[in-house]
């Protein structure tokens, strides 16, 4: 047989291999990614079924991502970029979703709104949750007030947590040591029986970690680390009281001691520490019946931040303390094969427990939506909301979602929406510059896209344009004031793709805004991009490479309080994982930072060089 001849039979074996490859891992994945349903939606829509843009990290992804934290896992998904993400791990976090600020993402933890009404901005601290707590997470970008009030005017992020698992019981967890000292534990066990199920796990972490503020340029200082060990524990139960009837209780407490410093370029006292406790308690309870269910959602939270910080070398001590209770009762119908309705109340009730006074405010809400589905090639959603504040008073939102599938493999989706953010009890009632003539935030959004599944998902491409403008913002002055006008807009472009034993999927996403001070973002790049690829070499062995890029922004120095241009950076991370024990046991290896690149994410502050996370994570029946 001549050389040819052995090449062609070679390359048709091949080809026929990476079919093969292909097609069992189409048949080993039968849930494709537009079968997923979306809880989010409140109508437990499939991704084919909507037209809302949709980012679904699945429990796979979870799984593969133990080195990571939460806000590292939020910050590789287009169009979202984490302030402080890439700094010290103690240091806080802001959710930046398609250029709009931290206050104007809504975080929800299985479909309920979490909010900290003792902050500033009154958004969900990131670091208050361990990511071996999660079972999957649902993205939904663009304005969706219309199902979720206040704040959710870039976008949703529901965490879904691990529940309880069939018959019997599971012993989980993992054990992790790398960098700075950093140590994690996680151990927890589901299971259930006959008509109840349970899920109960507890993570320890601490870390050494690095200094947060960076050395002044020139200065031969050196200053001490700011790490931190917090406590996590997650506890959530399944009654099935009868076929129709289920209630599902959960209770989270979380308890972290960071060391901190004094700000930008100062270290501030070896005493500076900030203590954070969250205790969450309530249930989902749901009744099914033939065509239809009534679901009630409750929570109670408990927010709390003890601040021992300096000012120019002197004691500074504050105390941020909030409790929150949401009430969320809301029918879902089907009226026939093809058109669902969804109809609910909503109330939120907002403390601030400060040393002078304790006020209070409140939000009633009442919204509803049709789902107009799978009517040939065509899907619409329309809804609207009625919002009475015991402040501002009243107003509405709207939300309107047309998608076509102009054939299998080809759907075009777009949305036109309005959203608000109402002022948080800092801005109403603070001791500073509060202001009780505050309006709400509100926003006019639109955004259109078309997305493409070739070969059942062995290529998908969605391309998505967005425009957001933003009225009545708060802004801070001499005092809160209803002054902002900003506007932003972009576009992302995210493809995917499957063959043989690689999976490859990447994003790159350009946002511009102009806040009416700026024509620029603070701390926002207008272009990153994203590459993650992965292969599964045998049954056992996995491993990943990203790489992330993030381009020039600006960011404001407090020494000077001018605006400087930062310069652009990239990281290089890899991960690898390998099997044991009829994959009941995973060792992996997480590296962060490949490159050992320095760079400045934020003025003032540090940003870790090289560093790794290596452990074991165990799930025994």
């Amino acid at each position: 047989m001549n050389k040819k001849r052995m090449l062609t039979v070679a390359s048709l074996g091949l080809a026929q291999l990476m079919i093969s490859q292909v097609a069992n891992a189409q048949t080993q994945d039968s849930l494709q990614l537009k079968d997923v349903v979306i809880s989010a939606t409140k109508n437990d829509q499939k991704q084919s079924q909507t037209g809302k843009v949709v980012t679904i990290i699945s429990r796979e992804v979870l799984e593969r991502s133990n080195g990571k934290s939460l806000p590292d896992l939020l910050s590789e998904q287009a169009g979202i970029v984490i302030s402080g993400g890439n700094s010290n791990q103690g240091k806080d976090k802001s959710i930046f979703t398609r250029g709009a600020l931290g206050g104007y993402t809504l975080v929800l933890i299985d479909g309920i709104v979490q909010n900290d009404p003792a902050s500033i901005s009154g958004t969900f601290d990131l670091r208050l949750f361990s990511i071996d707590q999660i079972d999957h997470i649902e993205i939904l970008k663009g304005g969706q007030s219309t199902i979720y009030g206040s704040d959710a005017v870039a976008g949703v992020i529901n965490i879904v947590t691990k529940k309880g698992g069939p018959k019997g019981n599971t012993i989980y967890g993992v054990a992790s040591a790398g960098s700075f000292e950093t140590y994690k534990g996680t151990i927890g066990l589901n299971g259930g029986v006959e008509g109840f199920s349970y899920n109960i796990n507890y993570t320890h972490l601490k870390t050494d970690g690095i200094s947060e503020a960076a050395v002044p340029p020139g200065s031969a200082a050196i200053f001490d680390k700011d790490g931190f060990k917090t406590d996590g524990l997650n506890a959530n139960f399944g009654i099935k009281l009868d076929k129709h009837f289920s209630v599902n209780p959960f209770i989270r407490y979380f308890y972290g001691d960071y060391k901190i410093d004094q700000d930008g370029f100062t270290d501030g006292l070896p005493s500076n520490n900030s203590i954070l406790k969250q205790f969450s308690a309530g249930f989902n309870a749901e009744y099914k019946f033939n065509t239809g269910k009534i679901t009630l959602n409750y929570s109670h939270q408990s927010n709390s931040n003890d601040v021992k910080s300096s000012y120019a070398g002197f004691p500074s001590n504050f105390l941020n303390f909030g409790k929150l209770n949401v009430v969320d009762l809301f029918y879902n119908q089907k009226l026939g094969n093809k058109l669902d309705l969804l109809v609910g109340i909503d109330d939120r009730k907002m403390k601030l427990i400060t040393d002078t006074n304790n006020p209070t405010t409140n939000i009633f809400a009442a919204y509803g939506s049709l789902f107009l589905h799978d009517l040939s090639i065509f899907n619409l959603e329309v809804g609207g909301r009625y919002n009475k504040h015991d402040q501002y008073g009243e107003n509405y939102t709207y939300s309107i979602t047309p998608s076509v599938n102009i054939i299998k493999e080809v759907k075009l989706f777009g949305t036109v929406s309005t959203a608000f953010k109402i002022p948080t009890l800092n801005m109403l009632f603070g001791q500073y510059g509060a202001n009780l003539d505050l309006k709400p935030e509100k926003s006019q959004n639109y955004e259109a896209g078309v997305n493409l599944n070739i070969a059942e998902e062995a290529f998908t491409l969605r391309i998505t344009g967005f425009k957001r403008d933003l009225t009545d913002a708060i802004v801070y002055t001499t005092g809160y004031f209803n002054q902002g006008d900003q506007k932003y807009k972009g576009f992302e472009v995210e493809p995917a793709t499957k063959f043989s034993v690689f999976n490859v999927n990447g994003y790159y996403a350009f946002v511009e805004g102009n806040t009416g001070i700026t024509n620029y973002l603070i701390r926002r790049p207008k272009h990153t991009f994203g590459i993650n690829a992965g292969a599964q070499a045998t049954s056992n062995l996995y491993a990943s490479v990203n790489f992330r890029y993030f381009g020039k922004r600006f960011d404001t120095n407090f020494i000077s309080y001018l605006n400087e241009e930062m310069p652009s950076y990239y990281l290089l991370n890899a991960y690898v994982e390998y099997a044991l024990a009829k994959k009941r046991v995973k060792v992996f290896f997480d590296a962060k930072n490949i490159l050992n690149k320095k760079y400045s994410e934020i003025i003032g502050y540090n940003t870790p060089g090289f560093n790794f996370n290596t452990g074991v994570s165990f799930n025994i029946r």
